[in-house]
């Protein structure tokens, strides 16, 4: 009988799950532009944490990145150095999307990312393929960018497998200079 009361709750529930959503539309008034060609220019430095789905800290990481534009295609080039010394490099080729956002290509990218942009904001969905035990495993990868200055962007990333959230990602972005 008890099952019965709460069946009427399972819709709302869903209509507020689904109302919850953020999309990077809902960044497009915001200040600093958001404009991935300036940005992604020269010389940047990353500094993050990378965390388990528990929450807590289990690496942290550096990262020079060399950006770099051609006739409208990015190349950005990220040399990783980890807390345990373990160095990785990733090397990402963004080219334009008639809608105005991104396609984004790695070597350990499985397919193609799409990358969003609106306001101060980027998103950039895509599958990433890491070592694991003997093998590798492919995690679904929700990266949002915020530019909150000229030189800064806060990165924040889940990382999740069948649905479920895995780790998590955060990590700032600081233009050092043009090249």
């Amino acid at each position: 009988m008890m099952r019965w009361f709460f069946l009427p709750l399972v819709p709302a529930c869903l209509a507020l799950a689904a109302c919850s959503s953020v999309e990077v539309g809902d960044y497009a008034g915001n200040a600093p532009a958001m404009v991935p060609q300036e940005f992604f220019s020269g010389t940047l430095v990353a500094e993050g944490v990378v965390k388990n789905r528990g929450g807590r800290v289990i690496r942290r990481f550096t990262a020079d990145i060399d950006a770099r534009w051609r006739d409208g295609v990015g190349t950005l080039e990220e040399d990783f150095v980890f807390d345990n010394g373990e160095r990785d490099r990733r090397v990402w080729t963004l080219r334009p999307h008639p809608d105005g956002g991104f396609i984004g290509t790695a070597g350990d990218v499985v397919g193609e990312g799409r990358a969003s942009v609106a306001g101060n904001a980027m998103f950039l969905d895509y599958v990433l393929r890491l070592p694991w035990r003997d093998g590798t495993i492919d995690v679904g990868v929700d990266d949002r960018m915020y530019l909150v200055s000229e030189d800064v962007l806060i990165n924040e990333s889940t990382l999740s497998k069948f649905g479920f959230r895995v780790g998590e990602i955060l990590l700032t972005i600081r233009r050092l200079g043009d090249t």
